[in-house]
């Protein structure tokens, strides 16, 4: 009888046994089939926009920005809608490309007709509109500094010509027109002054010592605007660019033989 109760004992807990092995399974399996969770970052979504703008800082103007970019000032007045004379302030979002126009134009309604007889205007004389003066003045260019033509392969160079001299030496506007920009906040040119000549060249004057001209002043061709500085590698260098409609032209085809 012992020996009965003691075999029916076993028998029920080997019972026991087999159940819990075979359920454990189940729950490993539930636990692999639980859906993953994926982590998304707008950091990426916003990185493409950054290089299509430029954030206006203490300093800059519309010259200073077009420059930077290899723009015509005009075309960024007109994606921005900034009219004349150009004023943008800090913290500005400035667009370096045209916006896109994606609205569709709007239904145009027809008059409704009237039995009133039209006005009949006298005819007046309209002469066409012409270029302004400054514009179509054409430019006599002068050499901005004496020294010694340097070749070089930097960035900045391979947009204009560079000229060597001695530390302090007087420079002078290439050509008659206003400074538009006179500060060190374009990387690569140090201390900077750009001329507006006509609306179509612009001129600058890198690596200057000191700026004796102001951002508005009007300059005449010959005129001192500051004094030969140091480059990035310690040379006493003037660098001179000449732009029409924001793009680089050779210096020397400009100005005169020397």
């Amino acid at each position: 009888m012992n020996n009965l109760r003691i075999f029916l004992l076993l028998l029920l807990l080997g019972g026991i046994c087999a159940c819990t092995t075979a359920n454990a399974p189940v729950s490993t399996r539930q636990q692999k089939e639980r859906p993953a969770v994926t982590v998304t970052s707008s950091a990426s979504a916003q990185s493409g926009r950054k290089h299509n703008v430029h954030t206006v800082a203490k300093g800059d103007t519309l010259y200073s920005i077009a420059w930077r970019y290899g723009h015509d000032y005009k075309s960024l007045a007109s994606w921005n809608r900034i009219k004349p004379p150009f004023v943008i302030y800090p913290g500005q979002v400035i667009q370096l490309k045209p916006r896109l126009v994606t609205q569709a134009s709007p239904a145009v309604e027809k008059p409704a007709r009237s039995s009133a007889k039209p006005v009949v205007k006298p005819q007046t004389e309209t002469r066409p509109r012409t270029a302004s003066n400054a514009a179509r003045a054409a430019i006599h260019w002068q050499w901005p500094a004496r020294g010694k033509l340097l070749r070089s392969s930097s960035p900045t160079t391979q947009k204009g010509i560079s000229i060597s001299g001695r530390t302090g030496q007087k420079i002078v506007a290439a050509a008659t027109g206003e400074v538009v920009y006179s500060g060190s906040g374009l990387r690569g040119y140090g201390n900077l002054i750009i001329i507006k000549h006509n609306d179509t060249y612009l001129s600058a004057y890198a690596h200057n010592r000191e700026l004796v001209v102001r951002e508005g002043e009007t300059v005449k061709a010959g005129q001192q605007i500051s004094t030969m500085g140091l480059d990035s590698k310690g040379a006493p260098v003037l660098h001179f660019e000449i732009r029409k409609n924001g793009k680089p032209v050779d210096p020397l085809k400009q100005l005169p033989r020397s």
